[in-house]
């Protein structure tokens, strides 16, 4: 298998409030009809990568339900399939963690490469170009990042980057930084430099952000890179967030264009 991707989908959305009380974030309604997954879902179909893996936890009921066999997204096919993967002994503490207990399903299916995403952000994205640029760059690890608001730097992993994307610097959501490049929450990882860094490292709270990144940095034999994204993309993660980017649909002209022919989100409907 080229490529694995795996959706992060297990978070609780305490910053959402009440409105995550019953369900996980990626299983909230967006713009009426959809769910926040079915932009990642509809971008993995686009983008012609039909094997995937959910990671779910918190409330799943509501998004096991939604996802179903993956139909509504062509991930119901024979030769690959969507997988959704609950905590069977442990819980899940952090993010790599999550991944890091499901090892065996990865080294089964034993791709070259895994696409890490995260189930709570709004954007349409090709992973294809992702991919490529990864190839081409020999890197170990890519990671997609955006320009963001100077205000909004601590809620973000923060990079910096040479002449040829190369990252120097990384920080997980510092108080103070001079850069405003952030981490997007999507990875793309040399399966064998994913599974090395997942199993030396022995935090409980495994974290891709806190750990896992900032570990592959420090090693010299690895090439950590960026994939710089000017796209629409929100992080709709907290609830101010999520408010103004469902009203932001209610104007005349809206950056994120849901009547798009040539990459429609689809959806349980």
């Amino acid at each position: 298998m080229e490529i694995l991707s795996i959706i992060l989908a297990g978070g609780q959305g305490s910053r959402l409030d009440l409105l995550s009380q019953r369900r996980s974030k990626p299983a909230m309604p967006f713009a009426g009809k959809f769910r926040i997954i079915d932009f990642a879902l509809s971008n993995l179909m686009h983008s012609q990568m039909y094997d995937c893996a959910i990671l779910t936890q918190y409330q799943p009921l509501s998004l096991n339900e939604h996802i179903g066999s993956g139909k509504p997204w062509d991930l119901d096919r024979l030769e690959s399939h969507v997988s959704i993967l609950q905590p069977h002994k442990q819980w899940y503490e952090g993010t790599a963690d999550a991944v890091k207990k499901n090892i065996e399903f990865i080294e089964r299916k034993n791709p070259k490469y895994i696409l890490l995403l995260s189930g709570d952000h709004i954007y349409k994205m090709d992973y294809r170009k992702m991919l490529n640029a990864h190839i081409e760059a020999l890197n170990s690890v890519t990671i997609a990042a955006q320009v963001v608001p100077s205000e909004e730097t601590h809620r973000y992993g923060i990079l910096e980057t040479d002449e040829n994307l190369r990252i120097t610097y990384f920080k997980e959501k510092p108080k103070e930084t001079t850069s405003n490049l952030a981490s997007m929450g999507i990875y793309i990882f040399n399966t064998n430099v994913l599974l090395e860094a997942l199993r030396k490292n022995t935090h409980e709270d495994l974290d891709f952000g806190k750990h896992i990144i900032p570990d592959c940095l420090s090693d010299d034999r690895l090439r950590v890179g960026a994939y710089i994204y000017s796209g629409y993309w929100v992080d709709v993660g907290t609830l101010d967030s999520y408010l103004a980017t469902n009203l932001e649909l209610t104007k005349p002209f809206s950056k994120l264009d849901l009547y798009d022919t040539n990459w429609k989100i689809h959806t349980k409907s």
